[in-house]
């Protein structure tokens, strides 16, 4: 996880007024929290300080190396609920072995009660769906995994 990946979690942390997030990401799990300070009366200008801890986690299983070692992941863009169809009655947007086009919707991701669309950003076959549906997912979790065609 790079700087630019940690401050867009800090600016995500600020716009939705949270005061701890724990993100587990290619075997890095790192925690950010805002510092608290009990009794004292922050004045309207100070400066927000984070604590940022990592610690390495158990290592990520690498779908896409047993797959393909060009595969690409389709990465969850925020912590939510992930739904592969846009209703409980709907048909799923895509399948394991269907090919998926960039731009296409691939799912939905709930969070904070808006559904969010996520679109493939590469074109190719679906050739794994690691997460289930209706599964709650965290910022940069693999939902697809896509072999280039």
């Amino acid at each position: 996880m790079n700087l630019k990946e940690i401050k867009e979690i800090i600016n995500l942390m600020n716009e939705h007024d949270l005061n701890e997030i724990e993100v587990e990401r290619e075997g890095t799990k790192i925690k950010i929290r805002k510092n608290s300070a009990e009794g004292y009366e922050p004045t309207r200008h100070q400066p927000l300080r984070y604590h940022v801890e990592t610690q390495p986690s158990a290592p990520a299983l690498e779908a896409s190396t047993s797959v393909n070692p060009n595969a690409k992941e389709i990465k969850s863009p925020m912590v939510g609920t992930f739904y592969r169809a846009p209703s409980p009655e709907a048909p799923i947007f895509i399948e394991v072995g269907q090919i998926v086009e960039v731009g296409q919707v691939v799912c939905i991701v709930e969070a904070m009660k808006l559904m969010n669309e996520i679109k493939s950003e590469v074109r190719g076959k679906i050739v794994e769906i690691p997460v289930e549906n209706a599964q709650p997912v965290e910022f940069g979790q693999t939902l697809f995994v896509v072999e280039p065609v």
